[in-house]
């Protein structure tokens, strides 16, 4: 349910009327020889390999952090 403002009504008319128009418009475009398609596109995904292409550098990083432990990140706490 919408809660339009009585003075907005008109420009909505015309801007879903003419939503409708072109609904109908596409509508008369010939699709007799068109095929039904999932995809727009007939190819395959290029998929890469699953390889790792950088080396861990945690420690590296955390080398900058006011407080770590065990690998992670200490802030402080902001939810109570």
């Amino acid at each position: 349910m919408l809660n339009i403002a009585e003075a907005d009504v008109p420009d909505y008319q015309e801007k879903l009327g003419k939503i409708i128009d072109f609904i109908d418009e596409l509508g008369k475009a010939d699709t007799k020889d068109v095929v039904p398609m999932a995809h727009p596109l007939d190819m395959s995904q290029r998929l890469r390999p699953d390889v790792v292409a950088e080396s861990d550098q945690r420690d590296y990083y955390q080398q900058n952090a006011e407080a770590t432990a065990g690998g992670l990140y200490i802030v402080p706490k902001v939810i109570e």
